[in-house]
């Protein structure tokens, strides 16, 4: 018998769910694309996309995903030849540097393996080493999606000036902006990089390019940039389709107004205090859950979690068992294994992800266990008892703290 009749909860790092006033926003008839309200609504998001980066810097917008991103981040300051170092911590940092690779760019990857956060003494070490100064950039990812593993910027930027190296600093939030505190200006980072459908709140399809004035100085020293990723006009612009480098994603547009000014709102160190107590509970249920000896987080250490994705591992290969039986039987959807495959597990079939980013309150983190702790009931996984409990009296202890 299933019970998933109803609306499904995609509980997923991304796609978040999206809020009811942005899907709104988007159901309309198109825009005039040359004059008029568009027109003036898109200058207005500049100011505001800032305010959540953080930053005084500039922004250009692509209409891409966060691959998009990596490649315009690319295109604009490091030319075939050169080399970044890539701090590696999930596979989106080694995606990173296989589209860096891609485009003739040498990338110097140190992997710190799949659940421990970046080193920065051997990001130090690895500068120093690079006397010929043929390293562009550090590619650092702020939160590695696969892996839930948040890593240290600040640490990283203080090694790149402990090594007095030129190097870039870029940083990767496509799944922390929003969601897990972030300070572009003040972390001295040169390029930040996200996109709109995790924290931003706004389906896929916008990618986001933040960038100081060193990484505006070396993109004008670049011989040669692809019109299509050339940040100057974007940035910039004479006429309003530079913002896009063509026709206007305009009902994109009109979400993410609504989002950000849901965001702005609320007040960004609000959310991010959401997202971590939030965050905090599902830690507490799989605590709890831990005790049965099945489950294990893959992040031990708290402080190098992500508050905007879990992930997660059950032994002999239950993960792929328990997502199927969350959808099918209640409607509500984890994310997958993404990146986790390994010799024991060549499918990755035991790991599964939370999402609890962008858009998410208490009654859905609390939905989303109780599924948990149901399915692993009903599939006879061994779990400590009261997982959604402890996670429930946390959510109220903190609440009446306050």
């Amino acid at each position: 018998m299933t019970l998933s009749q109803g609306r499904s909860y995609l509980a997923i790092p991304g796609p978040s769910v999206m809020p009811e006033a942005v899907l709104r926003a988007m159901h309309r008839t198109a825009p005039n694309i040359y004059d008029g309200e568009l027109v003036e609504m898109t200058h207005g998001l500049i100011p505001d996309l800032k305010r959540v980066a953080r930053t005084q810097g500039h922004v250009a917008i692509y209409i891409c995903n966060g691959h998009g991103t990596w490649e315009a981040a690319l295109a604009n300051t490091v030319s075939p030849g050169d080399a970044v170092l890539v701090p590696a911590t999930g596979r989106f940092g080694h995606g990173w540097a296989e589209m860096a690779k891609a485009m003739g760019i040498e990338a110097r990857i140190i992997d710190f393996g799949r659940s421990s956060s970046v080193d920065p003494a051997q990001v130090e070490a690895a500068l120093r080493a690079d006397t010929e100064g043929r390293i562009k950039a550090v590619l650092a990812t702020h939160v590695d999606t696969s892996t839930s593993i948040l890593n240290d910027i600040p640490a990283i930027r203080a090694a790149i000036d402990a090594a007095g190296h030129p190097a870039l600093l870029m940083a990767d939030c496509v799944a922390s902006l929003g969601c897990d505190v972030f300070e572009m200006d003040a972390w001295g980072v040169d390029v930040t990089i996200t996109a709109s459908q995790k924290g931003l709140m706004v389906p896929p399809g916008l990618g986001f390019v933040f960038f100081s004035d060193k990484a505006a100085a070396q993109r004008a020293g670049m011989d040669r940039v692809s019109p299509y990723w050339d940040w100057t006009a974007r940035a910039a612009p004479q006429l309003y389709y530079q913002y896009f480098g063509g026709t206007a994603p305009t009902h994109h547009l009109y979400g993410l107004r609504v989002a950000l000014d849901m965001i702005h709102e609320e007040g960004i160190e609000a959310v991010w205090t959401r997202h971590q107590r939030l965050a905090k509970a599902i830690w507490a249920a799989c605590d709890v859950w831990s005790e049965g000896g099945a489950l294990s987080l893959n992040v031990s250490n708290p402080a190098q979690r992500s508050c905007a994705v879990t992930s997660l591992r059950l032994a002999d290969r239950r993960g792929a068992d328990l997502r199927q039986w969350t959808e099918q039987t209640a409607g509500v959807l984890l994310g997958i294994g993404l990146g986790m495959s390994d010799e024991d597990d060549p499918n990755g079939e035991g790991y599964f992800r939370f999402g609890h980013m962008g858009h998410v309150n208490a009654h859905m983190v609390l939905g989303l266990l109780g599924v948990v702790e149901a399915g692993m009931a009903a599939l006879q996984v061994p779990h400590g008892r009261g997982g959604t409990a402890a996670a429930a009296t946390l959510l109220g202890a903190e609440t009446m703290s306050r």
